[in-house]
């Protein structure tokens, strides 16, 4: 894996034990070729209620929990009705299968529901439609803005369009393991992994200078996220052209090259995956690797001494901001009983209830002052307490840096256009030209 704590596609719902690492989907184009009725409730009459009431009967959507957490949400739901005598909510979860395609069919067929489980790549194509409401231009829904922390809320925000698109829901970021055993044996001080690109890049240089070539610090390549992190920038502001093929982009590329060449990256980062890539830091032949709780248990069991002396840190960055994922709930715009859809998405995001799903997942609230309390501030002791207080202690000041406009294919073509810069095919500011040129011909088709 590159530096970047990778996204496990399909992996949708929170696990136990385990990060929930969300894929960016891509969402057919019928939307923007499609002139979208109302949807969900709402038929012509949409809006609020006459008297802005919190009433009627509502929908809302997750996306693949409830094999786990069914119990939690029918609570929810039954808890709000009692806040709410006048209100009945029906709770649908779809499949992490094929999501976005379900999203994009109940939005073009009017059937979307009032509230809906979304990622700001999936928010994107729906609040360019008018499907989803801005939560800044709505008052009922922009006085809750100061319940979550500003880095949530702006998570939320969409390129080229006006205000925050979803309620904050939960939040998610990866630790970057590090071997103190290898970094020592090179010289370096194990208590002081590289926080920045350029000291990544002198350890890791180090590390295998020292190793005879034996080992290397990193085993992807670079992903959008290093991109971003390395200080790129990746967009122009409306989200019309990338620019990570920029003199900086060039730069980061050029910097993996020598890398490659010198035995800092493995010499199978091109062809191997994530399985492949563990497997090679649990054997202690990479010095650093993205992981989550579940992954200290697999040390603690196979790899005792490796356990013994794993460090803890973020993937660097040269921004000052960390990396994180968002999830959040979008009210849909046409909704008859807009005021109780509203009031239902802040309810299941408020800050009790995201602190309650909080306990029960390996996930981190959004809501202001959460992250400040010593379930996420304390380790326990335990594995799970260990990174858990780790990666909240990230979560201060971080960004999405993945543009929601960035598509699997997109990805895809900028991994390939990279692997044949390191392979010499390419200079690095060709196969960056290339990759934006290609990606670009893919937005404008959307």
């Amino acid at each position: 894996m590159s530096v970047s704590s990778g996204r496990t596609r399909g992996e949708r719902g929170p696990r136990r034990g385990a990060t929930r690492r969300t894929a960016v989907v891509v969402v057919p184009l019928l939307l923007s070729a499609l002139t979208l009725t109302a949807c969900g409730s709402g038929g012509d009459d949409a809006g609020s209620s006459a008297d802005g009431k919190i009433e009627g009967d509502i929908s809302f959507q997750t996306w693949n929990l409830r094999a786990n957490y069914k119990d939690y949400f029918e609570g929810l739901a039954k808890d709000f009705e009692k806040q709410n005598p006048g209100v009945h909510v029906k709770w649908l979860d779809q499949p992490a299968e094929n999501y976005a395609d379900k999203l994009s069919a109940d939005a073009a067929g009017g059937t979307l529901p009032d509230v809906v489980n979304v990622s700001p790549d999936l928010s994107y194509p729906l609040a360019k439609a008018g499907v989803i409401m801005s939560l800044d231009k709505e008052p009922a829904a922009a006085k809750f803005k100061a319940d979550y922390t500003p880095e949530a809320w702006k998570g939320n925000e969409l390129p080229g369009l006006e205000g925050s698109y979803a309620f904050p829901w939960y939040l998610n970021t990866g630790p970057l393991f590090y071997n103190k055993t290898l970094f020592q044996k090179a010289g370096l001080d194990p208590a002081k992994p590289p926080k920045t690109y350029d000291e990544l890049f002198a350890d890791a240089n180090t590390i295998a200078v020292k190793s005879g070539g034996k080992t290397a610090t990193l085993a992807g390549t670079p992903s959008i996220e290093d991109f971003g992190r390395y200080g790129v920038p990746l967009m122009n502001a409306d989200a019309t052209k990338f620019t990570y093929n920029d003199a900086k982009g060039a730069e980061l590329l050029t910097k993996y090259l020598e890398l490659f060449k010198n035995g800092g990256l493995d010499s199978q980062a091109l062809t191997s995956g994530p399985d492949a890539v563990g497997q090679k830091f649990l054997q202690q032949k990479v010095a650093m690797n993205p992981g989550s709780a579940h992954d200290l248990g697999t040390f603690k069991q196979n790899a005792p001494d490796l356990y013994k002396n794993l460090g803890i840190t973020d993937a660097p960055n040269n921004t000052g901001h960390p990396n994180m994922y968002v999830m959040g709930m979008a009210v849909n715009s046409k909704s008859k009983h807009k005021a109780a859809a509203i009031a239902f998405a802040h309810f299941i995001t408020n800050k009790q209830n995201q602190e309650s799903f909080a306990h029960k997942v390996a996930i981190f609230p959004s809501t202001a002052g959460s992250l400040d309390q010593p379930y996420w501030t304390q380790d326990d002791g335990t594995d799970e307490g260990r990174v858990r207080v780790a990666s909240a202690r990230l979560l201060k000041g971080a960004v999405n840096y993945t543009p929601v406009v960035m598509t699997d294919e997109m990805k895809t073509i900028l991994k390939n256009e990279v692997a044949k810069a390191l392979q010499g095919k390419k200079s690095p500011q060709q196969a960056l030209d290339d990759a934006v040129s290609q990606s670009d011909k893919l937005l404008k088709q959307s």
